[in-house]
């Protein structure tokens, strides 16, 4: 029996972008609405002051790479 793995990997997204991308790709990453992901994110960001929701965009927005086109 042949098992096909297939590589999936992070990116942040061209089309389903708001303001950097990494909701969009983070979504598509894990199969689920951007706009889900979004709320999930701003939430974590009221829930800590702000300052480390925005602090870890900033971080993903320049560690994750920008999907091929």
């Amino acid at each position: 029996m042949e098992v096909l793995l297939v590589e999936r990997r992070l990116y942040r997204s061209v089309r389903d972008r708001m303001l950097g991308g990494v909701c969009g790709g983070l979504a598509r990453y894990i199969g689920t609405d951007p706009t889900l992901v979004r709320l999930l994110w701003v939430g974590l960001s009221i829930f800590t002051a702000g300052f480390p929701g925005i602090l870890l965009y900033v971080i993903a927005w320049i560690i994750i790479p920008e999907e091929p086109a």
